[in-house]
C-alpha cells in the first residue's frame, strides 16, 4: 500500500473535513472527475464514487453509534471513498470494505492511512459482484447508494446469498428513488425489510433517504397433520 504522500501526488486530491458523533475525519477527494470518465461514453462507468453521498453520512453515523462487538464480521459493499467502513472502524467495528473500481480503491486505502486510530483498521478488498473471489461469511452487511440499475440486483442478491451468514442483517441506505423501491421490492420476496425514511439537511437542502435493515426471512415451519 502506498503512503498517503504518495497518494497525494499521484491524484493531487482535495479534502473534505466531516465531524461524526464527536470525531473529526479528512477525506481526500478528486479534485475533478475528468480523469475517471471515459471520453467516447461519459456515462460508461460513470465515477459515482467521487461523491460523499448523503446517504453515506447517515450510515457513517448510525454505525459509529453502535456498540461494536469484536466477534461481528461487517462487509462494505461499494464503499467508495471509504467514508462509511473508516467511521465504523474508527468506532470499533470489525470491518471489511470492498470496491470494484482500482481508483475509487486507491481513494479508500489512503483515506484509510490518513484516518488510522484506536480501532482496528478496516480490510480493503476489491470484489466484482458479478464474481466476487472474497472469502467467508459476514454478519452484516452494509452499503450506501449501491442500486442504480436493474442490471445489479441479480448480482447483489446472490452477493448477499453468498456472503451473509444465516440470521445474518442488511443494512442499506438510498436516496428514494424509482430504481431504490424496485430493488427493495425484490427484495421483500425472501426478505424482511424495515424502511424507514429520513431526512438529511445540508446546504440549504433536505433530502429523503431510505434507511432499510433488511434479514432473510425464516423458513415457514412444517405444516403437521
Amino acid at each position: 500500500m502506498q503512503s498517503v504522500e504518495a497518494f497525494q501526488t499521484e491524484y493531487d486530491p482535495r479534502t473534505a473535513e466531516l465531524v461524526i458523533r464527536g470525531r473529526r475525519f479528512e477525506i481526500m477527494l478528486a479534485k475533478s472527475l475528468d480523469r475517471f470518465i471515459q471520453p467516447e461514453d461519459p456515462m460508461q462507468g460513470f465515477p459515482l464514487w467521487t461523491k460523499i453521498w448523503e446517504s453515506s453520512i447517515l450510515l457513517a453515523d448510525h454505525m459509529a453509534g453502535l456498540e461494536p462487538d469484536p466477534d461481528r464480521r461487517i462487509l462494505e459493499i461499494g464503499c467508495g471513498v471509504g467514508l462509511v467502513g473508516i467511521v465504523a472502524a474508527s468506532f470499533g467495528h470489525r470491518v471489511t470494505m470492498t470496491e470494484y473500481d482500482d481508483h475509487a480503491l486507491e481513494f479508500a486505502r489512503a483515506n484509510a492511512l490518513l484516518n488510522s486510530g484506536p480501532g482496528p483498521s478496516p480490510e480493503i478488498h476489491k470484489m466484482d459482484w458479478h464474481a466476487p473471489t472474497l472469502r467467508g461469511r459476514f454478519d452484516w452487511i452494509i452499503g450506501s447508494e449501491v442500486v442504480y440499475r436493474e442490471s445489479d440486483f441479480a448480482p447483489l442478491l446472490g452477493l448477499f446469498r453468498t456472503f451473509l451468514r444465516p440470521q445474518g442483517t442488511i443494512l442499506l441506505t438510498a436516496e428514494l428513488r424509482k430504481t431504490t423501491m424496485a430493488f427493495l421490492n425484490r427484495m421483500s420476496e425472501d426478505h424482511q425489510i424495515e424502511a424507514r425514511k429520513k431526512i438529511f439537511h445540508g446546504n440549504g437542502r433536505e433530502i429523503p433517504i431510505a434507511f432499510c435493515t433488511i434479514r432473510p426471512r425464516e423458513p415457514a415451519d412444517p405444516v403437521s397433520l
